[in-house]
């Protein structure tokens, strides 16, 4: 069972009400609770996935007593020409884009000797170039606005140097590159560029990847007990994507109860 966090129990930031969020991932493990921590807000939120019937039900359940209710849009976010299309539609519909999570991945378990120069390919695109896409499909509305933020998740895999994931961790690395050099492209704009780096959280996904017994080795490792959650996740976004940090860009923000 998932521990769970009230969202009556979370901050809350009136900065963010009625700010047009768009979440990629969305529909599922660390991507839902960032959508739903949003909503929370009264935020004007819209995610997309490829998971159509998770994040078709998701929208549906947090629509229920929400000041706004989130929009879903199916996109396979390796398509580029999918991108571009999605992201004009929701800037359209939200009448702009005033914060962009960029939290889409896939963890995939590979091998040295696995990969290809396709596959290389093929995990780049889930992994990385989508996040670069992505903000620039947004940054032509924030430079209007004179202001926006853009949040990069990355991963605390390559920090560890995990096995049986070097096409993640790379693609994870360059995240961080990738975000200190957004944030000097577009920070005269006012738009403010960060990475969030979680530890391992606790989704159905991760714990395909772990026992119990590797569970309890993880938290053994972790500096405090217990076991991350989305909404632990959330509500470090939260904080960077409102006001209250308007100062903070270009750098990495750990939520990872001090893994080592």
């Amino acid at each position: 069972m998932l521990q769970t966090t009230s969202t009556s129990h979370r901050a809350h930031y009136p900065s963010l009400e009625d700010k047009a969020v768009v979440v990629t991932g969305g529909a599922t493990g660390i991507g839902a609770g960032l959508v739903e921590a949003f909503v929370a807000q009264g935020a004007r939120v819209a995610f997309v996935d490829i998971a159509d019937a998770e994040g078709e039900a998701l929208a549906a359940r947090l629509a229920v007593g929400a000041r706004h209710a989130p929009l879903y849009r199916g996109c396979d976010l390796t398509d580029l020409d999918c991108v571009a299309r999605t992201f004009a539609d929701l800037e359209e519909a939200l009448g702009g884009v005033d914060v962009l999570l960029n939290n889409a991945a896939n963890d995939d378990r590979h091998g040295v000797e696995d990969v290809t120069p396709r596959f290389w390919d093929e995990r780049m695109n889930v992994n990385l170039r989508h996040q670069f896409f992505a903000a620039q499909a947004v940054a032509p509305a924030m430079r209007r606005a004179g202001k926006g933020v853009i949040l990069n998740f990355g991963s605390i895999s390559w920090h560890l140097a995990l096995p049986e994931l070097v096409l993640y961790q790379t693609a994870k690395a360059a995240i961080e590159g990738l975000t200190r050099a957004l944030a000097r492209d577009l920070g005269r704009s006012g738009i403010r560029v960060n990475t969030i780096v979680p530890g391992n959280v606790q989704t159905p996904r991760q714990e395909r990847w772990y026992t119990p017994e590797g569970e309890a080795a993880i938290v053994a490792a972790q500096c405090l007990d217990g076991r991350i959650q989305p909404s632990d996740v959330a509500a470090l976004a939260l904080f960077l994507a409102s006001d209250d940090a308007r100062m903070c860009t270009g750098h990495d923000y750990f939520v990872d109860a001090g893994w080592r």
